[in-house]
């Protein structure tokens, strides 16, 4: 008897091992810190990226609700665009629709040309996106300063960023009632306005029957 409660104790070990493997816990949301120590930034004088940002990428897992952090210098830009073919020609100005957003914050923010800025992307798209800089008309980017990423669902977007859109606004119709008011308010307005019309014709009439009275005497 013993010796079957053990085997049956194996099975069911088994048994939950497996539905952990099969079912993890999706990860918790994360914040990556893009390119780790070396920030977001190019050496002008070397005329390269601070370090290689597609391999920094390659080793990190993205989901939705997930943030990347841009620890950066004022001068520096942001891209992000969903667009590829903006991607590949560095160049926020040539996608017209709304696949790419500039962050601000970079290069406006007021300070002094090289004063450090954090720039906080949240990720709420699945799928592929892309980020760069395009700088220099895109040498900064073409010279390495981009890279992309797949962003898994993992826990899917947090409660605040997953609430349908309200509907859009709409006047509410007249009652009846309301639409016979205004009808009739409309109809006593245009008789008014013709009434008065008349009145005025009227009056002429009589100062040209008045004038003509006096030439002819």
């Amino acid at each position: 008897m013993k010796a079957v409660t053990t085997v049956q104790l194996l099975i069911a070990a088994a048994f939950i091992t497996a539905a952990l493997a099969a079912d993890p816990s999706p990860p918790q949301y994360t914040n990556h810190t893009v390119g780790g120590a070396a920030g977001w930034f190019f050496f002008d004088k070397k005329n390269t990226s601070a370090t290689n940002y597609s391999d920094w990428a390659s080793k990190e897992s993205f989901n939705l609700g997930d943030f990347l952090i841009f620890n950066t210098a004022n001068r520096m830009a942001v891209v992000q665009t969903f667009n590829e073919t903006t991607y590949r020609l560095c160049s926020a100005g040539e996608d017209d629709g709304n696949d790419t957003y500039v962050y601000s914050g970079v290069g406006d923010s007021g300070g002094g040309f090289d004063d450090p800025v954090t720039v906080t992307v949240r990720l709420t798209v699945e799928g592929k996106s892309y980020y760069f800089s395009d700088a220099g008309e895109g040498m900064q980017c073409f010279k390495g300063l981009r890279f992309s990423i797949v962003v898994g669902h993992g826990r899917g977007l947090p409660s605040d960023l997953n609430r349908p859109p309200p509907p859009p606004y709409r006047e509410a119709s007249p009652t009846p009632m309301e639409a016979a008011a205004a009808d009739a308010t409309t109809s006593q307005g245009e008789r008014f306005y013709n009434g008065g019309e008349g009145r005025r014709g009227a009056g002429v009439g009589f100062f040209v029957i008045l004038v003509g009275w006096f030439l002819v005497c």
